[in-house]
């Protein structure tokens, strides 16, 4: 298991000082893929709006980022 650590960039940059546990970097960008679209549901069901230029970097235990995940590629408009 590796620690990763997921940092929250929307109108507010959230970081996470304590990180989570996945097997693997591909793990953590499934989960981290997840949230995104968790995070896209709730803010357009609460605000009305959908902002896809936010993201959730992950980052290795050295402080390198190692992907990051846009909402734009977490969710696919249809219209």
């Amino acid at each position: 298991m590796a620690r990763f650590y997921l940092h929250l960039h929307n109108d507010v940059n959230v970081t996470d000082p304590e990180g989570r546990d996945f097997p693997d970097l591909n793990a953590a960008r499934r989960w981290t893929r997840d949230q995104a679209r968790l995070l896209v549901g709730q803010v357009a069901k609460d605000e009305g709006r959908i902002v896809l230029h936010h993201r959730i970097d992950i980052e290795n235990e050295d402080g390198e980022v190692l992907d990051s995940i846009p909402f734009a590629d977490a969710v696919k408009i249809v219209g």
